[in-house]
C-alpha cells in the first residue's frame, strides 16, 4: 500500500466510531507505553525468555546468514518441535532476490541453523506489469507472506510463501500482480517435499512458471491439503494482500494488511489485522459483522497484531503499542473481548549493525502459533518476530501470565527449573543459560549484550544477596541494577573490565574494591527508597554507604546486564538507516559471569 492510501485507511478507520456499541475486542486498562524509554516503561509479564534463532552477519561465507534483510517469521509445532520460516533479502526490503528459510527446534532454545525452504525465483524476461514500463531481464523475484504453516487435517505439516514482483525502486511486489503463491511438505525425517504453486496470480499458469500446479502432483495428501486451504475463509484471508485483487476465494476483498484470528467461547471469530484493526465472524470468517474497525483504546501502528487463546483458557495479544515498532507488549483477557492490562514482553533494541530500505528498529512483525499448527507442550505462549528487520528472536511466555511476585525470593540453579520464573534477553553471541549449577551470562557480541531479570515483592525497603563469580577482569562488564515499575534504575553496580568494583554516585562511578578472574563476590544490599540510601557489602567486608543516583518510589526487580544501558533509537532517529556500522561483523572475545544464588528479603 503506498503512502497516500496508508493515510487514507488511516482517517478512515480514526472517523469509524460504530464499533462502540457492537460486539468487540477493547483495551480497558489504563496503562500506555512511554516510545521515550524501548521497554516502554512498562512491567515485564514475569517468565518471559526472549531467544535469538538467527543473527545476520555479512562475514559469513553464505548466502543465508550472510543476507541481511531478515524480517516477518512465522512459528509452527508440530511433530514435537517447532518450525520457524522466516523471509530474506540481501540488504533491503523488496530489493531481490529474495528466499524463504527454515529453523528447527526441539525445545525453542536451540535451534538449527537455516535452511533454504523457497529459493530465488527467476522472472520470466520481457514481462512487464499491467500499466508499468519496467521490464524484466535477468530479474528475480521477492518473497512476501502472511501465512507461513498448514497443518493438514492428516497431520502433515506444509510450508506457504509467495513469489512477488518489484522490478524498480518503489515498485509494490504486494499489488496483485505476482507470480503467486507456492507450497511444499516438511517431511518428518527433516527432508522437503517438491515445490508446487498453490494459486497463481493473474499472469501466470503452468506454462509459465518454474514449478508445477498442485494438481498435476501424484501425492493426493498434498492435493487434499491444498483444497483445505482454498476452502478455509480464515486462511485465505491471510493471502488478500498478495492474491489476485478480485480472487472469489477471498472473503473481504479490501487492503487490510496482516490478518489473524482467534476463536470465542460463544464459537464467533475475532479477527485482528494492522493498526489494531478488529471484527467479528459468526461463520468462520465467509462474513463479517462490520469493516474493520481499530479496537477501542489499542494504540498500534502499520505493524502487525498477534491474538491467541492460551493454554490455560484466557486470551492474549502481543503487539507493538506505540507508533513505532518498540516495545513488544502484551495484554491479557478473560473472555477474548476485554483486554485489562499491557506488559513488557521484550524492551531491547540491539543496534542495527546493517543499513538497508524500510529496515525499522526495534522487536516487530509478531506471530504466534495459529489454531491449527499444533500446541507446545509446555503450555507457554511462543511468538517469533525479527529485531531491526535483520535478526530472528522467538519469545517463550509463561503462561498463566503473571505480572507480580508474591514472595521473596531465595533460589539456587542447582535446580533447572530456577530460571523459569526469569526475564531473560538472550542473543546468540550473548547465551543465557544454567551451566554448572549457576546461571551463565556470556558476551562476545560488540552490539549486544545478555540479560536476565528477576521480579520480587514491591520493596520500600530491601536487602538484596547474591553471588557471582567473573571468568575475567581484563574485559567485559556486568551491570546490576534495582528498578520499580516502570523499569526506573535507582542503583548500579558494576563488575568492569579493569578489575573494578563500582557504582554509579550521580555523573561518577565510585570504586567499592577490585577482583580477580574466577574469584566469587558476595554482594549484600540494603536499600531504603525513602532516604534513597543504600549499603553495600562485599564478602563480608564493611557495608559501604551510599546515595541512590535516582529517586523512586520503591523497587521490585533485579537486572544483571552485560553491557551499559542503550537510548538510541528515540522517537527522533531518522526513519532508514542508509550505513554499515564500523566492523559490523566482528565479534568479541567471550566474557562470562556466573550467578550462584539470589535471595531477597524486607526489611522490618
Amino acid at each position: 500500500m503506498n503512502i497516500r492510501k496508508t493515510f487514507i485507511l488511516i482517517g478512515w478507520v480514526a472517523g469509524c466510531t460504530g464499533s462502540s456499541a457492537q460486539d468487540t475486542v477493547r483495551y480497558t486498562g489504563k496503562t500506555l507505553s512511554n516510545v521515550d524509554y524501548h521497554h516502554g516503561q512498562l512491567s515485564p509479564a514475569m517468565g518471559v525468555h526472549n531467544i535469538q534463532t538467527m543473527r545476520a552477519n555479512r562475514g559469513d561465507n553464505n548466502d543465508i546468514t550472510s543476507w541481511t534483510y531478515n524480517h516477518a517469521p512465522m512459528l509452527v509445532y508440530w511433530n514435537n518441535s517447532f518450525y520457524l520460516e522466516y523471509l530474506s533479502n540481501p540488504v533491503g526490503e523488496h530489493i531481490a532476490p529474495g528466499q524463504t528459510l527454515l529453523q528447527r527446534s526441539k525445545d525453542g532454545y536451540s535451534w538449527d541453523a537455516p535452511v533454504v525452504i523457497f529459493p530465488p525465483y527467476r522472472i520470466p524476461d520481457g514481462f512487464v506489469k499491467p500499466g508499468k514500463m519496467d521490464t524484466a531481464k535477468n530479474s528475480y523475484a521477492v518473497m512476501h507472506q502472511r501465512i507461513g504453516f498448514y497443518t493438514s487435517k492428516s497431520k502433515r505439516l506444509y510450508a506457504l510463501a509467495y513469489y512477488g514482483i518489484a522490478l524498480a525502486k518503489g515498485d509494490d511486489p504486494n499489488d496483485g500482480n505476482g507470480i503467486g503463491r507456492v507450497i511444499r511438505e516438511i517431511k518428518t525425517d527433516g527432508n522437503f517435499g517438491k515445490i508446487y504453486f498453490l494459486r497463481y496470480n493473474h499472469s501466470f499458469d503452468e506454462k509459465n512458471t518454474s514449478y508445477p500446479f498442485y494438481k498435476s502432483s501424484n501425492d493426493k495428501e498434498l492435493i487434499t491439503a491444498c483444497e483445505e486451504i482454498l476452502a478455509t475463509p480464515l486462511l485465505m484471508m491471510q493471502t488478500v494482500e498478495e492474491a489476485d485483487r478480485n480472487d472469489p476465494l477471498i472473503p473481504l476483498q479490501k487492503e487490510f494488511k496482516a490478518f489473524s484470528y482467534y476463536h470465542l467461547p460463544n464459537g464467533n471469530v475475532a479477527g485482528f489485522w494492522k493498526y489494531a484493526l478488529t471484527s467479528i465472524s459468526k461463520n468462520e470468517g465467509r462474513t463479517w459483522q462490520y469493516s474493520p474497525t481499530r479496537a477501542p483504546g489499542f494504540v498500534n501502528a502499520n505493524a502487525k497484531f498477534w491474538g491467541q487463546r492460551t493454554s490455560d483458557g484466557k486470551y492474549a495479544t502481543v503487539y507493538n503499542p506505540s507508533e513505532f515498532r518498540w516495545p513488544l507488549a502484551l495484554s491479557v483477557s478473560d473472555n477474548g473481548l476485554n483486554y485489562k492490562n499491557l506488559l513488557l514482553v521484550n524492551g531491547e533494541i540491539t543496534f542495527m549493525r546493517y543499513g538497508g530500505a524500510y529496515k525499522s528498529y526495534g522487536p516487530q512483525y509478531v506471530r504466534g502459533i495459529q489454531e491449527l499448527d499444533g500446541k507446545p507442550a509446555d503450555g507457554s505462549m511462543w511468538v517469533t518476530y525479527s529485531m531491526n528487520k535483520e535478526d530472528i528472536w522467538v519469545s517463550k511466555i509463561l503462561v498463566p501470565v503473571k505480572a507480580m511476585e508474591s514472595r521473596h525470593i531465595n533460589e539456587d540453579f542447582a535446580n533447572p527449573l530456577a530460571i523459569q520464573n526469569w526475564n531473560l534477553y538472550s542473543p546468540l553471541w550473548c547465551r543465557v543459560s544454567i551451566d554448572n549449577k549457576a546461571l551463565t551470562l556470556r558476551d562476545s557480541d560488540p552490539f549486544d549484550y545478555a540479560r536476565a531479570e528477576r521480579v520480587f515483592p514491591q520493596s520500600k525497603k530491601v536487602r538484596v544477596e547474591f553471588l557471582v563469580t567473573p571468568r575475567q577482569n581484563d574485559f567485559g562488564v556486568l551491570e546490576f541494577e534495582l528498578l520499580d515499575d516502570k523499569g526506573t534504575p535507582c542503583l548500579r553496580l558494576m563488575i568492569d573490565s579493569t578489575g573494578n568494583i563500582l557504582t554509579k554516585q550521580g555523573y561518577r562511578n565510585k570504586s567499592l574494591g577490585k577482583f580477580n578472574p574466577g574469584e566469587s563476590l558476595k554482594i549484600k544490599l540494603e536499600l531504603n527508597t525513602t532516604t534513597r540510601f543504600y549499603s553495600v557489602t562485599i564478602n563480608e567486608g564493611k557495608p559501604n554507604n551510599n546515595l541512590c543516583f535516582a529517586p523512586v518510589e520503591s523497587v521490585e526487580r533485579i537486572s544483571f546486564r552485560t553491557g551499559g544501558t542503550r537510548r538510541f533509537p528515540d522517537a527522533d532517529t531518522p526513519t532508514d538507516q542508509d550505513y554499515d556500522l564500523p566492523n559490523a561483523d566482528s565479534k568479541s572475545k567471550e566474557a562470562v559471569y556466573l550467578i550462584h544464588y539470589l535471595k531477597t528479603s524486607a526489611i522490618e
